[in-house]
């Protein structure tokens, strides 16, 4: 494996963070517009290091795994989901539900998601 640095003359996204995985693919022109073709996507590596005001990205390649994108590639990346969830993490947890209207309301269902993570 190898490190590769990606310069960008862009602006880097925001969210970009170590160990998100990166893809390339060549754009296409169709009617006119630009586009990528979803079964043209390659997967390229991992983030490892990023610097906003450089614009780039250090990524690990594979060398079994194709190329160094070319230029005009539209580059894109993915959220590791094991690391990346929507869920709240603690061991506790307190909500207070509050009726700011005068009339009354009728509360049809509240859901929580629990799950043990640590004893």
């Amino acid at each position: 494996m190898q490190t590769i640095r990606i310069p960008f003359s862009s602006p880097l996204n925001e969210s970009l963070q170590k160990g998100d995985i990166v893809y390339y693919s060549s754009p296409e022109i169709s009617g006119g517009f630009t586009v990528v073709n979803q079964g043209s996507i390659i997967k390229f590596g991992i983030v490892v290091d990023f610097d906003h005001l450089q614009h780039t990205v250090d990524v690990i390649h594979d060398e079994q795994l194709l190329s160094i994108p070319p230029a005009e590639s539209y580059i894109m990346f993915e959220k590791d989901k094991r690391v990346n969830s929507s869920s709240l993490i603690g061991y506790y947890a307190e909500v207070e539900f509050k009726n700011n209207r005068k009339d009354k309301i009728e509360l049809f269902a509240v859901g929580s998601e629990v799950s043990e993570n640590s004893k």
